[in-house]
């Protein structure tokens, strides 16, 4: 006649008391719908459009209030976003009123990563409001950052790139464009953060880059790793959106 097995050795869940193994049940069961929950709430609480992403950004950026290309020192005067000029040495080029308010600027253009889309081409970014596709990519907080309006405005959908006989155009801004060649040179604390959004926007969604701009941008990645800001700024936009940017995940320790 065979041996009992050995207490120690018995499948737990198959020697519980029926009372125990519903009880067992009924706690997987409730830890599955907290996960359901969970991946639930991050899809609702991730932006839906552009609007509501300007103010979850506000929110992220709350204790590291500088601009992004030229680092001015950011202040609130009631609803808007204003830059302190002078902490940044920014000299206006032409447009006072746009150089003297923050604005939430798309790294990638929206331009650049919508034009190519049916609604864009019937009616322009206005008409592509309605389109669930372009509001997603418009709205990734991965992708906005707090400019100087009036460079957020030169900049407009140019491209970057190196702008050796451009001088300078912002006082100590080291922010240049190229009206002409349609171009802008940003500064080099900003490149590899640039370089991180570009890769990370085209493997997202559908926008190419050039074999050109792609390997200036994985050269820039790999020159210029994140800050200390930058691998926060992507977990607080993880937790928001649900996502991270996986270019910045990786040179994480």
């Amino acid at each position: 006649m065979s041996k009992s097995q050995p207490e120690s050795l018995r499948t737990p869940d198959l020697y519980l008391p029926t009372q125990s193994r519903e009880a067992y049940v009924e706690n997987a069961k409730a830890l599955l719908l907290v996960a359901i929950c969970t991946v639930s709430f991050q899809a609702v609480s991730a932006p839906q459009n552009f609007s509501q992403a300007k103010r979850e950004a506000e929110k992220i950026y709350e204790n590291n209030m500088t601009s992004f290309y030229c680092g001015c020192d950011i202040r609130r005067e009631g609803k808007r976003l204003v830059p302190d000029l002078e902490s940044c040495g920014y000299e206006v080029r032409k447009q006072e009123v746009r150089a003297n308010r923050i604005e939430w600027e798309h790294v990638v253009p929206a331009w650049e990563f919508g034009h190519q889309l049916q609604c864009w081409q019937d009616g322009g970014r206005r008409n592509c409001g309605r389109n669930e596709k372009f509001r997603r990519m418009e709205a990734d907080l991965h992708n906005l950052a707090p400019a100087v309006g009036e460079v957020n405005g030169d900049r407009s959908n140019y491209r970057f790139g190196f702008l050796l006989d451009t001088p300078e155009m912002y006082g100590q801004c080291d922010f240049k464009v190229n009206f002409r060649e349609r171009k802008a040179q940003p500064p080099i604390a900003k490149r590899g953060k640039i370089a991180r959004i570009y890769l990370y926007m085209e493997d997202r969604y559908p926008f190419r880059l050039s074999d050109g701009q792609r390997k200036l941008y994985e050269s820039w990645n790999k020159l210029y790793p994140p800050t200390e800001w930058e691998l926060r700024r992507n977990d607080k936009i993880s937790r928001v959106q649900g996502w991270e940017n996986p270019y910045v995940s990786a040179h994480a320790g």
